[in-house]
């Protein structure tokens, strides 16, 4: 079966993230564009189309049929973005995961403390500064790029 390009974002969210914080018995949790985004383009999906990442992740659709709610968007006031993450929350857990998971192999419900949601976050700001700081040649170029522009204003 083919499946769109939204339904490909859906099902890499739904796998990532929704199944695993639902079988957590977790209220709360968030996904990051750009996180899905780099898990799709190892599929092949194309490079720049991060909008539809965005729209995916808040239609109506995602969100009735996984028993959850927008609780807030993180970035820009557009909500388009590679730098978007989508907090949700869970609105309907008994009946979603029965409908998905029959067995009801899942604990009992838990918040994310927040020293783990800290380190959580975190990580992931490290491995985007990683990123950026390779595409400069490593941290002593990134540093001479930043200087050199200093001077250039002096």
């Amino acid at each position: 079966m083919n499946h769109g390009l939204s339904d490909q974002v859906r099902a890499v969210a739904l796998e990532k993230y929704v199944n695993p914080a639902v079988l957590a018995g977790r209220t709360r949790f968030s996904v990051a564009v750009r996180d899905i985004m780099q898990h799709l383009q190892a599929e092949g999906f194309p490079a720049k189309n991060w909008p539809q990442i965005c729209t995916a992740l808040q239609t109506e659709r995602f969100l009735r049929t996984n028993g959850i709610e927008i609780e807030g968007v993180d970035g820009p006031p557009s909500k388009m973005s590679t730098t978007v993450v989508v907090r949700y929350r869970v609105t309907n857990q008994d009946e979603g995961i029965h409908k998905k998971f029959p067995e009801g192999k899942r604990v009992e419900p838990q918040e994310e403390a927040p020293s783990a949601r800290a380190f959580r976050l975190t990580g992931k700001l490290r491995g985007l500064l990683k990123t950026e700081l390779a595409e400069y040649g490593g941290g002593e170029a990134f540093l001479r790029w930043i200087r050199s522009e200093d001077e250039d204003a002096a």
